[in-house]
Formats: C-alpha cells, sequence, structure tokens
C-alpha cells in the first residue's frame, strides 16, 4: 500500500478502493463532484458532512480463517476485518478532514468468529480481560455503534462488559427493560461538527431487528422487550429532533428489502429499513446492516415530507467501508441537508492497519493456539469424498448434531412431542477428517459455511415434496452401474450449468430411522419411492419438526415449503459451533452413535453402482 500520510498516495488509494457510483470515482480521482467536496464550501454557503459506516463485523479483526488457519480468501479475492475497513477509514478522515467525518457501525458485531467464542467462553471479557472487539473499535474511533442481533447471544452480561469497554455508546432505541419499561440502552448521542460557519448537530439513533426476542429468547425473555424498528423511530425520531439535531442519521440493524423469516411469529417485522424511510419523517440517511448485501447508494421517497432519504449497506465482515456524503446548506440559522450520495469502498485495496493489529495480537495469538487444541477423537475416518451418491457417516454426523440441539431446545415447549428430522448437503467432496485425535479445526471442517440452525414444523407430504426436489440433482439413468459425472450436478431451470452438490440435501431422522429410495430412471418428481419412517410409511399429515439451516429456510435453493412452514425454534447459533460444542461434551466423533444407512440409489427398483 502506498503511504497513507501523502495526499496523493490517500487519493489515489481512495479510487481504487471505490466499489461504484461514477461521481465519487471522478472525486476521488481529483475531479471532486459537488457533494463530495470535504467541508465548508467557498462563501460558507454549504458544508460537507461525511459518515463513514461498517457493519455485520461478527468479530472479523484480521483476515484471517481460523478453521483452515491461514488468510482469509474467496472466489472474489475479498479481504476480512475491521483491521482492513479501518485503513480505509482513517485515509478517508485524511481525505475529507477529520472534524468532517463520522464514523458509524449497524451492528452484530461480538460474534461469528473462533475469537470471539474464545473471549465469551473460554476467556471471557471481564474487567481485567479486554474485548478484541472494543480494543479494534476503539483504536479506528468510532462515535457509536449499533445493537445487532448477535450481540446477545452469549448473554447480555457478556454483552454489557462489551458496552462498558468501549469509548463511544452502544445504540438500541427500540431495546426496552421489561421491569422498568425504560429504554435499556443509549437511544441516541448528538454530535456537534464545526463547520467553520457555525456548528452543526448531528443526531446518531441505532435500532435493531425485534427478531432478537425470537432468537435470543432465553437470554432476553422477560429481561428485555424489543418494540418495532419503524413504531419506536416515530418516538425516538421527534425526540432527537428536538434536542436540537440538524441531521438525523440512523444505524439500523434491520435489512432494506422487506418481510421477516420469522413470519408473523412477531407482530414488528425483520428487515424495516425501507419502511422506516418511507414512514418516519426527519430521518436523512440510514446505515443499514443485518441482510450481509452491498447497496452502495439507494434512494427511498419519505411519504410525509416527500424528501428523499439515502440508505447504504457495506456488505459484511469489514469487506467494505460505506461513504456517505451529506451537503448541508444554512438558512435562518439552521442546517439542513440538500442533497446527498454514498458510494463503498474495498478492503481489499487496503493492508491492515498496524495499530489495530497492534491492538488485537495477543488475542488472535490465543485464538489460533486454541482452534489447534486437540478436542476429542474420531473412532474411524469420516469423508466426503463419495457423499453425493452414498450414505456418508460424515453428513450423519452433522445431521445428528443438528437434530439432537433441536430436540433439547424444543424440550417443554408445545412442539417437544414432534419427532426431529434432520436435513444435510455434502458441501465438499474433499472433507477428510482422519480417526485419531480431533483439533477444533478439523471438527469445523465438516461444516464450512457460516450457518446457523432453526427448526420448522413439518408434515409427511411436504417431506416427499423436499426429497423430490432435492432428487433433481441427479441425471437420469437406466443402467445399473454408472461414473459420477453421468450421475450428478443435473442441469435444471435453476441451474443451467448444473445443479451444485450443496443443494443436494438428505433426511436424517433422529427419534426413529428416516428411509427411502431415489429412483433415478423414474422421472423428476416421481424418485422417491419406499418413504418410511420408523420402519412404517409416512402419511401425508404426520407432523414432524425439521432441523434445516437459515440459507435453506430463508430460500436458498428454492426448496419447496420451508419458508412458509411454521417455526418452531431460531436460536441463530452457527451450525459449525454446535459440532464443536458436541465434540466438547463427548469427547468423541463415533459413528456407532450417529451414523445410518437412510438412503440409496436405485434403477427401477435395483441398487445402482457408482463407479470412482
Amino acid at each position: 500500500m502506498t503511504d497513507p500520510g501523502s495526499s496523493v498516495s490517500r487519493r489515489t488509494m481512495l479510487a481504487a478502493a471505490l466499489v461504484g457510483g461514477s461521481a465519487a470515482a471522478a472525486s476521488l480521482a481529483g475531479a471532486p463532484a459537488a457533494q463530495a467536496r470535504p467541508g465548508l464550501q467557498p462563501g460558507g454557503k454549504s458544508f460537507t458532512l461525511t459518515v463513514l459506516g461498517t457493519t455485520d463485523l461478527h468479530n472479523n479483526v484480521l483476515n484471517w480463517d481460523y478453521f483452515k488457519d491461514v488468510p482469509y480468501t474467496d472466489a472474489a479475492g475479498n479481504r476480512i476485518g475491521i483491521a482492513q475497513a479501518s485503513t480505509l477509514i482513517k485515509a478517508m478522515r485524511a481525505e475529507r478532514g477529520a472534524g468532517n467525518c463520522l464514523t458509524l457501525d449497524a451492528g452484530d458485531t461480538i460474534q461469528g468468529t473462533p475469537l470471539a467464542y474464545y473471549y465469551a467462553k473460554v476467556k471471557p471479557a471481564s474487567g481485567t480481560v479486554k474485548h478484541p472487539m472494543a480494543l479494534a473499535m476503539n483504536e479506528v474511533g468510532y462515535d457509536a455503534v449499533a445493537l445487532g442481533n448477535h450481540e446477545f447471544n452469549y448473554g447480555i452480561p457478556l454483552l454489557r462488559t462489551w458496552e462498558s469497554q468501549l469509548d463511544f455508546p452502544l445504540l438500541g432505541a427500540n431495546v426496552r427493560d421489561v421491569a422498568s419499561g425504560r429504554r435499556a440502552f443509549t437511544p441516541y448521542v448528538l454530535k456537534r461538527i464545526d463547520t467553520g460557519n457555525g456548528w452543526v448537530t448531528v443526531g446518531l439513533v441505532g435500532l435493531v431487528t425485534p427478531g432478537c426476542a425470537l432468537w435470543d429468547r432465553d437470554n432476553v425473555h422477560g429481561r428485555l422487550d424489543f418494540n418495532g424498528i419503524v413504531e419506536e423511530a416515530k418516538l425516538v425520531i421527534p425526540e432527537v429532533r428536538a434536542a436540537g439535531a440538524d441531521v438525523v442519521i440512523v444505524s439500523s440493524h434491520s435489512g432494506a428489502t422487506p418481510g421477516s423469516s420469522y413470519g408473523d411469529a412477531l407482530p414488528f417485522p425483520e428487515n424495516a429499513s425501507t419502511q422506516l424511510a418511507e414512514d418516519v419523517p426527519g430521518i436523512d440517511a440510514i446505515l443499514v446492516g443485518h441482510a450481509h448485501i452491498e447497496i452502495p447508494e439507494r434512494f427511498v421517497l419519505n411519504k410525509a415530507t416527500g424528501k428523499q432519504v439515502l440508505l447504504t449497506e457495506p456488505l459484511k465482515w469489514g469487506m467494505r467501508v460505506s461513504v456517505m456524503d451529506l451537503v448541508l446548506a444554512k438558512e435562518r440559522g439552521r442546517w439542513s441537508v440538500t442533497s446527498a450520495s454514498s458510494h463503498l469502498l474495498d478492503a481489499k485495496t487496503a493492508e491492515a492497519d498496524p495499530a489495530v493489529v497492534s491492538a488485537v495480537q495477543a488475542g488472535h495469538d490465543a485464538t489460533v493456539k486454541y482452534v489447534n487444541t486437540v478436542i476429542g477423537t474420531s473412532t474411524a475416518d469420516l469423508n466426503t469424498a463419495t457423499a453425493c451418491w452414498s450414505d456418508s457417516p460424515a453428513i450423519d454426523a452433522i445431521n445428528y448434531v443438528q437434530a439432537t440441539t433441536i430436540k433439547a431446545e424444543l424440550a417443554g415447549g408445545p412442539a417437544s412431542q414432534l419427532p426431529v428430522l434432520s436435513i444435510a448437503a455434502a458441501f465438499s467432496r474433499t472433507v477428510d477428517v482422519k480417526a485419531g485425535p480431533l483439533t477444533i479445526r478439523d471438527v469445523a471442517g465438516l461444516y464450512i459455511f457460516d450457518n446457523t440452525l432453526l427448526s420448522i414444523k413439518v408434515d409427511g407430504a411436504l417431506v416427499k415434496d423436499y426429497l423430490e426436489w432435492s432428487a433433481r440433482y441427479f441425471k437420469a439413468v437406466s443402467t445399473i452401474t454408472v461414473a459420477p459425472q453421468d450421475l450428478t450436478n443435473a442441469p435444471t431451470s435453476m441451474a443451467p450449468a448444473g445443479t451444485p452438490d450443496y443443494n443436494y440435501d438428505v433426511v436424517y431422522g433422529l427419534d426413529a430411522p428416516l428411509t427411502y429410495d431415489i429412483d433415478v430412471a423414474r422421472p423428476v418428481g416421481e424418485r422417491i419411492i419406499n418413504l418410511s419412517y420408523g420402519g412404517a410409511s409416512i402419511g401425508p399429515g404426520q407432523e414432524f419438526a425439521l432441523a434445516i439451516n437459515n440459507y435453506r429456510q430463508s430460500g436458498g435453493g428454492n426448496f419447496p415449503g420451508v419458508k412458509e412452514a411454521p417455526l418452531l425454534s431460531n436460536s441463530q447459533q452457527e451450525i459449525r459451533q454446535r459440532i464443536i460444542d458436541y465434540v466438547l461434551a463427548t469427547g468423541t466423533l463415533d459413528p456407532a452413535v450417529f451414523s445410518q444407512q437412510n438412503w440409496r440409489l436405485v434403477v427401477n427398483g435395483e441398487p445402482l453402482t457408482v463407479t470412482a
């Protein structure tokens, strides 16, 4: 990276970092557009306020994959971590003037990596142990951070400890203490900015998706209530304006695409940032979080005022930084926003901020040592080389942990009597856990994605439909011997280049075996035969609890019925961590405990042989 002390170097770096927005690109390249000029304009008639934003950091501090024990990489070449984002934030402050900038985060900060787990469970943050995300964010110099739903995953005491270690406020206007009815967190903060032509007061407000009430029920029930985002904003935004705010920025941990993963289980929607912009007057811009998507710049018309509200979302994990430029004009002694724009900066264009790295290096090193710790034993090899065409103990291990977790979550509740099923797929054909000592990294390699676990209520008809959809993965076969490439990854209208392995799910029964054959000689939609539970044919109205990952339940793969199925539980705990917890608790991964012969491939009823 070029020297961040040089204004030319900074300008070049920021231009390279830009994601989307040609006007912003021009300004960073040295031909400033009006909305991107920093500070007070000639004549003192306008002032540009820059608001820098991150979201969904999920405790990614350094560009490191703890499960692979190597620097993070993906197909897009992204880099992750607040240390990467910090370099861009500090360069932008130097470009625009630090006094003209504010820095926000939109939540989901203290959960998501082994580093987070280490400082929650192994060496919990305390009065003497500093949380790495407090150390890192204090070094960056945030002005405020909003609560995310994952802030509650490790319990309120840990959350309060982290909050106490921050040099800036943790905002959550729509979270109330059950006993007192008062707001449980700071609802907003006012920041005073010297424009060179008087002071402008900026109100920063934090709101979090009310789904916290469901997803962390065990941690918050009877202690915290979560009001709807729009409902609370109608109360708090007038308060902020009455307190003197000329400009109001909301940090909203709630997606911009309307909808709820929990259906009508709560009276308030999960993703309400667009509705917030439409229905609540007095908001100038919204930093969006929760959805893990890129929104470089989006405008939403407020129904009451007819004004455009700026929305932006900087993906996740520190991969992007949002840059909002708000042009203010002064009239009759008060500043107001006259125009706005935003764009994203890409963290892969920057090197890690040495100050942030230094602040968290000891914690990172301790976590690396932890994940390489032997935690148990595998009594047999577990691999996925043939898991896409034959029942695999490796996939059974995932299903068993998912199913037992859900059974425990449902115990004592109205769904406790439902038999539990589970779905899982072979995400990769290269998993190869050897018999013998198991490290945390070995166990986590069984489940390579960051999916979380939930459960839904299904009936026998839906189980059949689900399996039929999954069986689209196979090409039609008429012989009883076939090579893998002539069997798997069938093209479909959804996947014309071939159905990926991760969209072939198998279904597993916990309380009794669920068994079935897939006849690949039959037409798509008619392939599942001999579907039984506990040795008896499944009736279409027979009810089950199905353990399922959030990707699948939210529509990934377009499997039938699951998005509409009643939600039974959603702790939003990572499946990968649940597998680790299981091995820590039992000491072994033993196929004798969980392995079942649930399914097989047949051709006109005869077993199919797949040749390697």
